[in-house]
């Protein structure tokens, strides 16, 4: 009796899977199955984000203006040009870098002091660093309104009743906001941002390996030495974090210039200027094109702080 043998057409050949096709599809009907739950804020995070982003790209290059809402067209980039030769941008631009610069250095500085005290051991130091997080916590219009009237106003601030009682009636009485516009708002945010410095740094701190630092203690080496040498370069990284990081955020500051100054006596930054175009001026294509240079500038800062904490990681990985 002979076995007569199928015969092997393409088509009983499409119908076969080949081997290890099943257990593929299956890895991807459970990677599937994981990260459909997820879609559904995908896709919210893309309308809100997103979208009103790229709105934002068309309108700055177009001619519109609520005041003239006969003259609305396509204008290139003539909006580009406008605010980057514009004087009052200018000025703005460089509000932003001082006022961006002089936060994030002085924030570093105390938040590094403050991160040096809180990594020794006393009593009550879960305490202490606990009420050193506050300021970060508070509301951003709470703190610029906190330090504009409680601190800053000249008739019942505690800045002059300070001087007051300890120089007797005859103290100087300053108005702070009018004398040091720019340095008002700057000293209001680096106490709002100098916790978030101590944290980072704090955590660098403790990332410290302890036995060398005790080895180095041994051969003769001071506290000075040990910090120069050592705990300072093993912060580099985690400083270089803290300022991008901060960048990131204080470029954007609207809320303490808003509040405490309105953006009057030279301290309207960038993005205060973008506010008074847009509501005021009314002026939406110019507007927009400001925005988009603030958000390719911050992008730019994400980036470099994106690469440092990819280095922090493999470092933390590799040991």
């Amino acid at each position: 009796m002979s076995v007569e043998a199928k015969p092997d057409t393409k088509a009983s050949r499409r119908a076969t899977p080949p081997p290890g096709s099943e257990g593929t599809l299956m890895r991807r009907t459970g990677d599937w199955a994981r990260r459909g739950p997820l879609l559904p804020a995908l896709v919210f995070m893309i309308i809100v984000t997103q979208l009103p982003f790229v709105v934002t790209i068309v309108v700055s290059f177009m001619d519109w203006n609520a005041y003239y809402p006969d003259e609305r067209g396509f204008a290139g980039i003539d909006n580009f040009r406008r605010v980057l030769t514009d004087a009052n941008t200018r000025h703005a631009i460089w509000v932003t870098v001082v006022l961006t610069a002089g936060v994030v250095l002085l924030s570093l500085v105390f938040g590094l002091l403050i991160a040096l005290l809180l990594d020794r051991k006393f009593r009550g130091r879960g305490a202490v660093r606990t009420m050193m997080i506050t300021p970060f916590l508070v509301v951003p219009v709470a703190a610029a309104l906190l330090w504009k009237h409680a601190l800053y106003n000249p008739t019942y601030g505690l800045f002059n009743g300070v001087l007051k009682w300890l120089f007797g009636d005859n103290a100087p009485q300053p108005d702070w906001i009018s004398n040091q516009p720019l340095w008002s708002i700057i000293f209001a945010l680096v106490w709002q941002w100098t916790p978030f410095m101590m944290l980072i740094l704090l955590a660098g701190l403790q990332s410290r390996p302890l036995d060398v630092i005790e080895a180095a203690g041994i051969d003769g080496a001071n506290q000075w030495e040990i910090f120069r040498y050592m705990t300072l370069p093993h912060l580099r990284q985690y400083l270089e974090l803290s300022a991008l990081l901060g960048s990131i955020y204080v470029v954007q500051n609207f809320d303490a210039v808003f509040t405490i100054t309105s953006g009057g006596l030279g301290t309207a930054n960038l993005p205060y200027t973008i506010y008074q175009t847009f509501y005021t001026a009314h002026d939406y294509g110019r507007a927009s094109a400001a925005g988009v240079i603030v958000v390719i500038g911050t992008i730019a800062i994400a980036t470099l702080a994106l690469r440092s904490v990819s280095t922090l990681f493999r470092e933390e990985t590799g040991r």
